[in-house]
């Protein structure tokens, strides 16, 4: 009887052994690997200062919602819509999942309102009313996400609804779009407040919204933007920040833990204002006033330059810019006011950085048989 009873405790213990192995093998092989990517840019340029696999596309999940809000920012901006409009939530919008603010069918809400929701709260429900207010439904909606993509020079983006909730392995981007994105949102300063925010409240108090953005309570200059996560993104986080008029862009995408996705964004951000400078190259000194024009009403026409934008470079670089003008010894009339004729092209070893054009200041007629006929009796006359 004892053997018998040792039996079965042995028999149970190797069940349990057994089971408990077999849970843990699949655990393992259900585990979710997401490739990391980052990008730290200068918010005004664009320019890239770090990367890791930058331009690789991944899913961003509810990073899409970073682009519901420049569409409705836009919006606002062109008089379209205003913070104080009520919109009303439709049945469709109430049927949303995940982050939530429960709106009723047929509620009417504000679209300052909505716009905390969206960027504070994270909400589906109220992404969807924006969406729907802007292009009637949200499958137009996510068509013109993508355009506005498009348009920005992100290529490698893919939108399919207004908050990323859904279809969130469907949604593609890469670090650097979500960058582009982003410097194209900190245009908008009256965003600024909503992206900063760490906790507020909408429906007259009744909802309280908390910011998973948790670098918007203690990064000196921060100025948004989104923290988030989804099955098939990871943990994803994209700041900005501004000190003494210069500003970053950080993202990082594909994080497996959201205090690093976010520490690693900071991280990335405090690179950009400890080891790079802004820097403005002067206009050369030997930039012609004019340039010689052959069979013109006029000998010459005078020059001018554009803009000479300013560049980030690692501190100390700024020395080791040069430039050097480009231009042909003569022009053939009849010249264009506004006609490229030139640039200046600025380097830093021997690497090109940015080129700004010369161009005619004026318009120069061609010269004809008639013209020069009357040019020489004119000078008959008058002699």
């Amino acid at each position: 009887m004892r053997n018998f009873i040792f039996i079965r405790i042995i028999c149970i213990i190797l069940a349990i052994i057994t089971v408990t192995s077999a849970w843990t093998v699949s655990a393992a092989e259900t585990e979710k690997e997401y490739k990391l990517c980052k990008v730290l840019i200068e918010a005004s340029g664009g320019a890239v200062m770090s990367e890791q696999n930058s331009e690789a596309a991944v899913p961003v999940g509810t990073m899409a919602k970073l682009m519901t809000v420049l569409l409705a920012a836009e919006e606002i901006e062109a008089g379209r819509l205003l913070l104080s409009d009520k919109l009303k939530a439709s049945s469709y919008a109430n049927s949303m999942q995940g982050a939530q603010i429960w709106l009723m069918p047929g509620e009417e809400i504000s679209v300052d309102e909505l716009l905390k929701a969206v960027i504070i709260g994270n909400a589906n429900d109220a992404a969807v009313v924006l969406a729907e207010e802007i292009s009637e439904s949200e499958e137009n909606f996510a068509v013109l996400m993508t355009k506005r993509a498009r348009e920005l020079g992100m290529e490698n983006t893919v939108f399919t609804n207004c908050s990323g909730y859904y279809d969130d392995d469907k949604q593609i981007s890469t670090a650097l779009d979500i960058a582009r994105l982003c410097a194209e949102l900190y245009k908008y300063d009256f965003l600024r407040g909503y992206f900063t925010c760490w906790r507020d409240f909408v429906r007259g108090g009744e909802t309280e919204l908390v910011n998973s953005n948790e670098a918007v309570k203690n990064y000196d200059g921060i100025a948004g933007f989104k923290a988030g996560f989804t099955e098939n993104s990871g943990y994803c986080a994209a700041l900005g920040a501004e000190r003494d008029g210069t500003a970053y862009i950080s993202v990082v995408l594909g994080c497996d833990d959201k205090d690093i996705s976010i520490s690693d964004a900071k991280a990335l951000l405090s690179v950009g204002f400890s080891q790079y400078t802004v820097f403005r190259p002067e206009r050369p000194k030997d930039v012609p006033a004019e340039i010689s024009v052959r069979g013109g009403m006029t000998k010459t026409v005078p020059v001018d330059c554009g803009s000479i934008r300013s560049v980030v470079l690692p501190n100390g670089a700024a020395g080791s810019v040069t430039s050097r003008i480009v231009m042909p010894d003569y022009l053939y009339a009849p010249v264009r006011k506004g006609q490229k004729v030139g640039e200046i092209q600025f380097l830093r070893n021997d690497k090109m950085l940015f080129s700004v054009d010369i161009f005619a200041a004026d318009y120069v007629e061609e010269m004809n048989i008639q013209k020069a006929l009357c040019i020489i009796l004119k000078k008959l006359l008058t002699f």
